[in-house]
């Protein structure tokens, strides 16, 4: 090939990439981004204005609480009650913010509605339904190791509130779980597990009585596998005052009970504890520890079947690209916690046996942070 065939080939080659790439985002947007399509633009004022007021860049509590609520208004839906029981991934949480946020299992998501609102009313042409899933997309963006979830828009608002008794409960037996998950979005017991990678950010504010923004993992600011390893290590106490009137409905000891002040200590899910050691899920939940690529891709996948629940995939429009890259993962590996080995593992996927972890430094339990590292400021809730 001659050089001048060289240079010609390579400059069809580039103008192909152009051409593709502007085939992918070909529309400008009044704000300067682009995009696939016209419709995607109104989310980019959105994913700013949800950034800068409400999660500022943190991977925190608004985060969390923004995650929760596309779970529990996405899941409140059932095959075998019709549609009557709820339409899915609606929003029907903030069309309807005197009802379902009053259910037991909704407990706290009126936080949430009070907070999302604001930027229902200020973005107008945006449903609730897009709201909500669009900032559970945007939200995780903040945390270390989350991946970019898909982001379909075009839900149309909720015209009733679902039903009470379609959100499953902490307390619940497993079968119970696995079913109603079945029966509102078709997900089987793996993809639960899946779906379940969300608590290695989570929180609970209603769960212990006598505490708040009680941390299911040691480290609930990033998006890790930790959760995988902590749900498996044997119990020794409750977090909280330590009396017997201060442990929760659907709370089981926590390996990591202690705390001090605001840093409180780590709280156990009855669910999480029984769906680790499932026969059906184990070896799942196992599989996940230390295999971070290998836990975002299955949260991401199951994560673009929740938010459609309800819905029809044909008549959305994919407004992917407006989702950020977020915050890559710290690298860190997973470690059993200072004082925790692998004798204290509850091994239970028969299959293949538990891998190997160091342990953190420490003699004591190591207290969990109540703020982000990077936080400048930490609401502290009393």
């Amino acid at each position: 090939m001659s050089f001048k065939t060289l240079l010609a080939f390579i400059g069809i080659s580039v103008a192909s990439v152009q051409a593709a790439t502007l085939g992918k985002r070909g529309v400008t947007c009044p704000d300067g981004s682009t995009t696939s399509n016209e419709a995607c633009c109104a989310f980019f004022p959105l994913l700013e204005d949800l950034q800068t007021n409400l999660f500022g860049g943190n991977c925190g509590e608004d985060v969390h609480e923004t995650l929760r609520i596309s779970f529990h208004d996405a899941i409140a839906f059932s095959k075998s009650l019709g549609p009557s029981a709820g339409g899915g991934a609606d929003g029907s949480m903030l069309i309807f913010p005197n009802v379902e946020p009053n259910f037991v299992a909704n407990a706290g998501i009126s936080d949430s509605v009070a907070f999302l609102t604001p930027f229902l009313q200020r973005h107008n042409t945006i449903s609730a339904g897009d709201l909500i899933q669009f900032g559970a997309a945007a939200a995780i963006t903040n945390c270390p190791g989350a991946p970019q979830l898909e982001f379909l828009a075009g839900r149309p608002n909720a015209t009733a509130p679902a039903i009470d008794g379609l959100i499953p409960e902490p307390q619940d037996s497993v079968d119970s779980i696995f079913a109603r998950m079945e029966d509102g979005g078709n997900f089987s017991p793996p993809e639960v597990v899946a779906l379940l990678t969300s608590h290695t950010i989570a929180r609970s504010d209603h769960v212990v009585p006598s505490s708040q923004q009680v941390p299911f993992d040691t480290t609930p600011f990033t998006f890790d596998s930790q959760i995988f390893v902590e749900v498996l290590l044997k119990g020794t106490g409750f977090p909280g005052n330590g009396s017997a009137d201060d442990v929760g409905t659907g709370e089981v000891e926590s390996p990591l009970p202690l705390g001090s002040g605001a840093d409180v200590g780590e709280l156990r899910l009855q669910s999480d504890f029984a769906i680790a050691r499932d026969s059906r899920t184990a070896c799942t939940w196992q599989g996940f520890v230390n295999e971070q690529e290998k836990m975002a891709g299955a949260f991401k996948t199951a994560m673009a079947k929740l938010a459609i629940i309800g819905q029809d995939r044909s008549q959305l429009i994919d407004c992917s690209d407006v989702i950020p890259q977020p915050v890559p993962a710290t690298g860190k590996p997973a470690t059993f916690p200072a004082t925790k080995t692998i004798a204290d593992i509850d091994q239970s996927c028969a299959e293949s046996p538990f891998p190997s972890l160091a342990t953190d430094p420490g003699a004591t339990q190591s207290l969990i942070p109540n703020c982000p590292n990077d936080a400048s400021t930490c609401i502290i809730l009393a």
